[in-house]
């Protein structure tokens, strides 16, 4: 596969997998085959781009942070930062309330079908609801005491601790500005190396990418629940899919208006990283190859990259929050409930703030959707509805998260002067070596 762009790459084993999956949906032992035999090395790929998570935040944030030389300038990134993640997910959430409000999915679910659904999935329903009650019990300060850990080594053995992660380099990283330069040089300069290697390890990983994707299809198509299930939520997943829709056109207006760029340079830039995070469903474990995207091909300076990215793969979670808006509206409606003005203005305001308890990761929306569904007065056993094909939606909702991460990034550095031209001119030169 010589000469072909990495994107190209990536699209082959996609639809190679789709392929290949559905030819062993056909035989008896296909399932199974696939399970052990494919799906591991999926496994090993999401794996692999997960293991370098913690390392690249750590190298990149300390390495971005201590390049400022003055704490003022983190200051006015990070407040226009938190900023536009908040704007751009009101935006998601009030595009989510539009579409469901005006095609009504719900409405075209029968009594037996959400009766039939419900009973299917209720065991699920149950351990979402038991996670989303622990998460309820905290007290209203607990996201602020959660943010400082108490171990960084422990924090860091754990993908979903990125937070306190972030927390801990942002702290070194504002330390070492303020150590006297002939003393901090020689940490500096470690992180300085030790990020280039972490770069380069993206580029190795990024070469198994077409037969890491390749497995992760094949083992979706043979593990997908039957076609009955994907009729009856039909509507629900045409809403959710125009809704993300929507919303990469709005990045890209975005892009054109505030950043001047045009869109094909926008989404040649970040494409892999959206093949990537659909392939995955985890900002997280896309996050090594969205920070060398943004940074190689698209111009934001490893400074300003370095510290919005690791955030919003952590709080702006758009396709999250737009996804939320849509099912709780839809499980209302399949339940013939009407919802007022004021309750879907607090939904807006519950869908915010609980795609900034999202973790990075696959199904995590789930829980935070629960407590969206009991603020609204909404049963949470109807969460049984949406979960024959919340799996397909994840990994297209996935594409919006990592998406809007990169459209905050490149404004951010636009509006700091940190936007420049991109470092590798052919965006995919990186991977034909």
């Amino acid at each position: 596969m010589k000469g072909i762009a990495l994107h190209w790459k990536i699209l082959i084993g996609m639809v190679l997998g789709v392929v290949f999956g559905l030819i062993m949906t056909q035989f008896d032992f296909g399932k199974e085959f696939v399970g052990d035999w494919i799906k591991p090395f999926g496994k090993i790929f999401i794996n692999s781009l997960k293991l370098i998570a913690v390392p690249l935040i750590l190298a990149s944030l300390i390495k971005g942070v201590s390049d400022l030389k003055d704490i003022s300038q983190l200051s006015i990134m990070g407040g226009r930062t938190i900023g536009l993640y908040i704007i751009t997910t009101v935006v998601a959430v009030s595009i989510g309330l539009f579409l469901v409000n005006t095609i009504k999915p719900g409405e075209s679910i029968s009594d037996q079908t959400r009766k039939e659904l419900v009973a299917q999935n209720l065991d699920k329903a149950n351990k979402y609801k038991q996670q989303a009650e622990i998460q309820k019990s905290s007290g209203p300060l607990s996201a602020l005491e959660d943010l400082v850990p108490s171990n960084i080594v422990n924090a860091a053995s754990n993908n979903r601790n990125m937070l306190q992660v972030i927390f801990f380099a942002i702290f070194f990283g504002i330390s070492l500005i303020l150590v006297p330069e002939k003393k901090s040089k020689t940490v500096k300069e470690f992180f300085d190396g030790f990020n280039e290697v972490i770069l380069k390890m993206i580029d190795l990983i990024m070469l198994a990418a077409p037969y890491g994707v390749f497995a992760l299809l094949a083992s979706l198509v043979v593990e997908s629940p039957s076609i009955d299930l994907f009729k009856a939520l039909g509507w629900y997943a045409i809403t959710v899919i125009l809704g993300l829709f929507l919303l990469l056109v709005f990045y890209n207006l975005l892009i054109i208006l505030i950043v001047r760029k045009k869109p094909s340079f926008f989404i040649n830039g970040i494409l892999p990283a959206q093949l990537l995070a659909f392939s995955t469903s985890s900002s997280a474990a896309t996050l090594p190859v969205t920070m060398e995207r943004v940074t190689e091909h698209l111009g934001v300076e490893e400074e300003v990259s370095s510290f919005v990215l690791p955030i919003g793969a952590t709080v702006n979670m758009d396709g999250t929050s737009l996804y939320q808006a849509v099912a709780a509206v839809f499980i209302a409606q399949a339940f013939g409930m009407h919802l007022g003005i004021e309750t879907q203005l607090g939904i807006i305001l519950t869908a915010t703030l609980a795609s900034i308890g999202s973790a990075a990761v696959p199904g995590a929306g789930m829980v935070m959707l629960v407590i969206v569904l009991a603020q609204a007065g909404i049963p949470e056993a109807g969460l049984a509805l949406i979960f024959a094909i919340d799996r397909p939606l994840d990994m297209m909702r996935t594409i919006a998260n990592v998406t809007g991460d990169a459209t905050v990034s490149m404004m951010v550095a636009k509006s700091v002067g940190k936007l420049g031209d991109p470092k590798i001119k052919n965006w995919d030169d990186n991977y034909k070596k």
